[in-house]
């Protein structure tokens, strides 16, 4: 079983947000490793920008102990999307909750609410 978390912000750098979430799973024990880190030009001459990082607990060896990912999209309509995908069994919620809260705290202001 895993866990989500949905985020929406506006007005926020995608490389602001990585740093943000990178530092504050770290916090909780949760290794954060950008895996891949592309931007891409449109027509228009805006740009947008895809950032993935992969997940380990602390002292998981090579392949062991990645427990999930995060995707961010920024986008030319200022808008910046995280996905934070978590396998239940490897980390567990009383992290995912600190993590969220502390997440909340920092860039609630910035988070477009549906």
């Amino acid at each position: 079983m895993g866990t989500q978390i949905r985020k929406t912000y506006r007005g926020l750098n995608p490389a602001m947000l990585r740093d943000e979430v990178r530092g504050l799973l770290h916090k909780q024990e949760i290794v954060a490793v950008e895996t891949e880190s592309h931007t891409y030009g449109l027509s228009s001459g805006a740009t947008q920008s895809r950032i993935t990082l992969a997940l380990s607990t602390r002292g998981g060896d090579e392949g062991r102990g990645q427990c999930g990912s995060v995707h961010i999209l920024g986008s030319p309509r200022d808008e910046t999307k995280m996905l934070l995908d978590v396998d239940d069994s490897a980390c567990p919620q009383e992290k995912l909750s600190a993590f969220q809260e502390d997440l909340d705290f920092v860039l609630g202001s910035y988070e477009l609410k549906w």
